[in-house]
């Protein structure tokens, strides 16, 4: 008999109570989740968190008192627990989730999406099984973020183009990766990082006002130049041999779009040998395929170490697939900011 997998401890903090009765009884629906504790305000969720030992904290980021992101990151620092963000779908409640990102939770979902009257449904059982799988990440302080400088290894090689890509946890880490290039780093960064509709211009007008480099969302056709390009949502982001950016939302490839497979075939395809891969945290395996192309074809290709990943399994998938270097998250920054930069890459 296959041993039923332990209880997962939730601790609601949502201001409605309507809402957080509902969203109670939607957890534990399958018996799989128990919720712990229902918190009005992120004070009362602080308070509450040493007595409960909750595995998971769902956060609403508009709360009396402290805001969810102020709540986020005082647990981060005090007792770091995995924190889903449980948001409304608004521009500025994207913004707002984006920051809760950064400051450490590792999801964001849409109020709209869980589908609270209809607790038997695909994707009740879906939310549910992440929640689960969630629970269960490494979830540290924030990492330091300096990067100290160091010699460049001999022979490394050249690059023209870079592509980063995270799934859970990764809006953290591609902060402390981004913060630590220079306004002035000669290369496009192409990036997929995962996240459900609707909050990724959140995301990326957070990062753009935070990072010393410009970060946009890509559009079809414009130029590679130098800057944080974001995949947008339901879309793959490939690199043409022209330097051009191009958009693609028809294909199925895996679980994601984007993905990060397709972005690094593409930049092993455009810029071979001068193409630089890096696989953040993330759960699956997305990225392991395009690491191993842009490796095959002389590219440089950099993995997060387990010690730093929230969740180990993108990274873990790219070091088995060919990465050549496994880096703590605060060395990557440093890695990338000594690339010799091929001759025209600018």
């Amino acid at each position: 008999m296959t041993a039923r997998p332990p209880i997962t401890r939730v601790l609601i903090c949502d201001d409605s109570r309507t809402y957080a009765t509902s969203l109670a009884r939607f957890m534990e629906y399958e018996g799989d989740l128990k919720v712990v504790g229902v918190c009005s305000t992120g004070e009362e969720a602080l308070k509450a968190l040493p007595r409960l030992q909750p595995d998971l904290v769902t956060m609403d980021t508009e709360l009396p008192g402290i805001s969810g992101i102020e709540a986020t990151e005082r647990i981060m620092r005090s007792q770091p627990t995995p924190i889903v963000v449980l948001s409304a779908h608004t521009r500025r409640a994207s913004e707002r989730a984006a920051a809760a990102l950064s400051a450490g939770a590792l999801d964001v979902l849409s109020k709209a999406d869980l589908a609270l009257d209809d607790p038997a449904g695909p994707r009740a059982i879906a939310f549910r099984r992440r929640v689960a799988r969630l629970a269960r990440a490494y979830v540290r302080q924030r990492p330091p973020s300096d990067c100290r400088p160091r010699d460049p290894r001999p022979g490394r090689r050249s690059g023209r183009a870079v592509g980063i890509c995270a799934s859970t946890g990764g809006p953290q880490a591609l902060e402390t990766v981004l913060a630590g290039l220079p306004a002035d780093f000669p290369l496009p960064i192409l990036v997929v990082q995962h996240m459900g509709d609707g909050f990724m211009e959140g995301l990326v007008r957070w990062m753009d006002q935070r990072l010393p480099l410009p970060a946009r969302i890509a559009a079809d056709g414009v130029k590679a130049r130098p800057g944080v390009w974001f995949a947008p949502d339901d879309a793959h982001l490939l690199l043409q041999p022209s330097m051009h950016l191009a958009l693609d939302r028809k294909t199925v490839a895996g679980l994601h779009r984007p993905s990060a497979d397709v972005l690094l075939r593409s930049i092993a395809a455009a810029v071979g040998a001068e193409g630089v891969a890096v696989v953040l945290t993330g759960m699956g395996r997305d990225g392991a395929e395009g690491i191993g192309a842009i490796r095959a074809a002389g590219g440089h290709t950099i993995a997060q170490d387990e010690a730093t990943a929230a969740v180990f399994g993108m990274p873990k998938a790219a070091a088995e697939g060919g990465a050549e270097v496994v880096l703590p998250l605060s060395e990557i920054a440093t890695e990338l900011r000594y690339l010799p930069v091929a001759e025209g890459a600018a």
